[in-house]
């Protein structure tokens, strides 16, 4: 044993050295200090070894390098530019030593090398894949860029157009893609891999393979004339920032620093990328991108911890056959669990075979299914007019009508149709799961599963805990909701649990602006402009005017102190006169179905005159009021169910927002909003607005935090 380190081990045999990444106490292959250290160690130990001719590396895990640990990230990023750039010259003088040995040098890639791990790849003379393997660097969905050399090695191996594409768009290249632009010089089956690389390097070795030509290629200039450089730079600068948005500014950045280090060799192009990679770190974009991935770690680690004590789920149910009904059973299908779907009339049935039919057409138009696969989908789900198939049933899913006696009988029905243990859920959107389990005789088997509308294209489930949910019940639930490919969240049991409570707040600062003269089309972009994908008024129409109505009284109920209008509102005067939205064509905006069948939206000249009957005031307000005045009753409603506990963490309240009504990504969600406002300003701006009611009232513990300067985030 040439090294023998706590993640990287070095042999050699017969003049071939073999670097193996292998973490000893981990899964997976990450790139951490420790790893970065040892790799450093590990290539000075080879340059210690006579009768060294070629390398190979590997994994002893089931991937390559998954990528960098993020863990380390917060502590990396915080310190001043100057420390950041000597973490980076550092880690690229160790990459640069692999690309540097006196030989040549191979990387063996089974399962996925990304990010770090992929530009350690990309550090070593040629690269072979396995049939299942994958590679890229995704690090732009984190508000960064590569760091490590992949803004300066890809483009001068797979040409600067190839390199812009993967690295802006955060692209994973499966085997057969990387492949044909040339990232990979090989493509094997991955018990091939030892075999095909130890050949590469015996005819490299031997002089068949030009390992050095090639090496120059990768630490040289990137070969374009001034032109095709001008050609190529500003068109895809010009594409990429229409396509990224002015909220997102890495991947127009990571563009930039190619073009800058285009004429300059290895060295001096890894200084213009880790300049460019120092100013992208320090942005609060990155900082709340970067936030949300460890976010879903926690959320996925908790899922992982109620997997150890949930049923197993061979067989699900759903009773009610509409939208929603047939959305539910489309997905259980689609992830291979068998789903009896039930309903009290045929047409209803047909309604959701139809829903989930015309969902399956759609993977097959876009070549994701075939024929028969929609076929063998299909037949996992099961329509039923009667309970007599339910003695194999594992959970239930109640998706009918939002009307409590109704949910009450049905669930009671099931109950009595269903074997002692089965869990019962309701998918619910505002009615109480402690109220909705007076009805049944083991309430202790119930708990909510709300999913969001359209199902296949939502990634939340709120997982409801009623007062007598056992915690079996919640633990299959999100079990179930995993196995479906979405995010639960466990939540507790409060009108409009955690996201239609938080979202409210936001509409009611959005009726009252209306209320006070604002203009809703001014509102809907500037919010837009504030990184919602659509603003109050159109999102009040998309999920439903009668809807937004409905939960708003179930709040207004449930919360009469803050969320209760004594007056009339714009929503009143929309659902009085029956403009439901999109569902039926009209309601702030109207609408009718484009090319491609989908609602697109259009400016009604009637409604300003309907919604001036409710209006008093002049709607003289800055941009900055009006941010704030949608923001703000947001933020304080989120901080007020986190300290309830009706969510645990501030990292789940804010991905139910982010995954439940697309709250801006890059803002991190409504508590990490709060941080980078500073709860010092959100109060003060909340005292400036304390006029508008107790919905702009900051809570004693908000209070505290502003003072002592304390954050939702470490």
């Amino acid at each position: 044993m040439t090294y023998d380190g706590q993640f990287i081990q070095v042999t050699v045999s017969d003049g071939i050295a073999s670097l193996v990444f292998d973490a000893k106490d981990a899964s997976v292959n990450v790139f951490n200090r420790g790893t970065l250290f040892e790799l450093r160690d590990a290539v000075a130990a080879l340059q210690g070894v006579d009768g060294v001719q070629g390398l190979l590396v590997s994994s002893g895990k089931a991937a390559f390098i998954v990528g960098a640990d993020i863990t380390e990230f917060g502590e990396a990023f915080a310190g001043s530019d100057e420390d950041l750039l000597t973490w980076l010259a550092e880690a690229n003088s160790i990459f640069n030593s692999v690309e540097d040995l006196p030989y040549p040098t191979v990387s063996l890639v089974h399962g996925t090398a990304l990010g770090g791990g992929c530009e350690m790849a990309l550090s070593t003379d040629y690269r072979i894949l396995s049939t299942k393997a994958s590679m890229g660097l995704p690090e732009i969905k984190l508000g960064i860029y590569p760091g490590f050399g992949g803004t300066v090695r890809l483009p001068r191996l797979v040409g600067a157009d190839n390199a812009i594409e993967v690295i802006a768009a955060g692209k994973t290249l499966k085997a057969p893609a990387a492949l044909a632009m040339h990232l990979a010089d090989a493509v094997v089956a991955a018990d091939r891999l030892e075999d095909a690389g130890r050949a590469l390097l015996t005819q490299a070795i031997a002089g068949a393979y030009d390992w050095q030509a090639r090496r120059a290629q990768k630490t040289g200039k990137l070969t374009m004339g001034m032109i095709e450089q001008m050609m190529c730079f500003t068109t895809a600068k010009g594409f990429i920032a229409g396509k990224a948005g002015k909220h997102y500014p890495a991947p127009v950045q990571a563009v930039k620093s190619i073009e800058r280090a285009a004429g300059l060799t290895r060295d001096d192009a890894l200084k213009v990328e880790a300049k460019g990679f120092v100013k992208i770190a320090k942005t609060t974009v990155a900082d709340s991108l970067i936030g949300l991935f460890l976010n879903d770690q926690l959320i996925k680690k908790k899922g992982r911890a109620y997997g150890k004590i949930a049923r197993p789920v061979n067989q699900a149910a759903v009773l009610g056959a509409g939208i929603m009904g047939g959305g539910i059973a489309y997905q259980s299908a689609s992830k291979r669990v068998p789903i009896i779907m039930k309903d009290i009339n045929e047409d209803a049935l047909q309604l959701g075979l139809s829903e989930a039919n015309k969902l399956l057409g759609k993977q097959i138009k876009r070549k994701k299914l075939d024929a028969a696969g929609l076929g063998e989908t299909l037949g996992r789900i099961r329509p039923t007019l009667s309970y007599g198939d339910f003695a194999g049933v594992d959970l239930v899913v109640e998706a009918v009508v939002e009307n409590e006696k109704i949910k009450q009988i049905v669930l009671a029905e099931v109950e009595k149709a269903t074997p002692d243990g089965t869990i019962l859920t309701s998918n619910t959107s505002s009615i109480s799961i402690t109220t909705l389990a007076e009805a049944l005789d083991a309430p202790e088997n119930f708990c909510g599963m709300h999913f969001f509308n359209p199902v296949h294209l939502m990634p939340l489930v709120e997982v409801i805990r009623g007062e007598k949910s056992s915690e079996e019940a919640i633990a299959t639930t999100v079990a179930y909701a995993a196995a479906l490919g979405k995010t639960p969240i466990v939540v507790g049991d409060c009108p409009g649990f955690l996201v239609n409570r938080v979202l409210f707040p936001y509409f009611a600062g959005f009726q009252a602006l209306v209320n006070d003269g604002a203009d809703f089309q001014r509102i809907d972009k500037l919010m837009e402009g504030f990184g919602w994908p659509m603003g109050p008024a159109y999102l009040l129409d998309v999920v439903g005017i009668d809807t937004a109505h409905h939960v708003g009284d179930v709040l207004a109920e449930g919360y009469p102190d803050r969320m209760k209008f004594d007056i009339r509102t714009s929503l009143d005067v929309m659902y009085e006169t029956e403009r439901f939205g999109q569902k039926n064509g009209k309601g702030f905006y109207t609408y009718s179905p484009d090319r491609k069948g989908k609602p697109k939206k259009a400016f009604d000249p009637s409604v300003p005159e309907l919604i001036a009957s409710v209006q008093t005031g002049q709607g003289e307000f800055t941009d900055e009021e009006i941010i704030d005045r949608m923001m703000i009753p947001m933020i304080i409603e989120t901080a007020r169910c986190l300290e309830e506990g009706i969510v645990d963490t501030a990292n789940e309240a804010d991905m139910g927002l982010i995954m439940g009504i697309g709250f801006p990504p890059f803002r991190g969600g409504a508590l990490k909003y709060a941080d980078l406002l500073g709860l010092d300003v959100v109060c003060a701006k909340a005292d400036e607005l304390s006029g508008l009611g107790k919905l702009y009232e900051p809570t004693a513990k908000m209070r505290e935090m502003a003072a002592s300067g304390s954050k939702y985030y470490g």
